[in-house]
């Protein structure tokens, strides 16, 4: 299963969702629409006072709970195994030095 494309990574091709409605916004839109949604949430609950840590760990609850509904739990673990090495190598270090 390739990971490289992570958020939204887990593709499982069982329906083309393009091909259902032909004006949908192509999957490069849907990732950027779905992030500034989630960005937009995100500010909202800070400011309302949730704390980020809280706040990171629910969405991570909420985004695998779906995933595992949509997927199965095999699915999900086997794509969260990698997860590790991934953050190990700095894909999800937003503000990192590159050399």
């Amino acid at each position: 299963m390739d990971h490289s494309d992570f958020p939204g990574d887990l593709t499982l091709n069982v329906l083309d969702d393009e091909s259902l409605d032909p004006d949908a916004p192509d999957e490069g839109e849907q990732r950027q629409i779905a992030l500034q949604n989630i960005l937009d949430a995100w500010d909202e609950a800070l400011v309302e006072g949730v704390s980020p840590d809280i706040l990171a760990t629910t969405a991570i609850f909420a985004a695998l709970s779906d995933m595992v509904e949509s997927y199965g739990e095999e699915t999900v673990a086997d794509m969260a195994e990698g997860l590790a090495d991934r953050v190990r190598q700095g894909e999800f270090t937003l503000n990192r030095i590159m050399n």
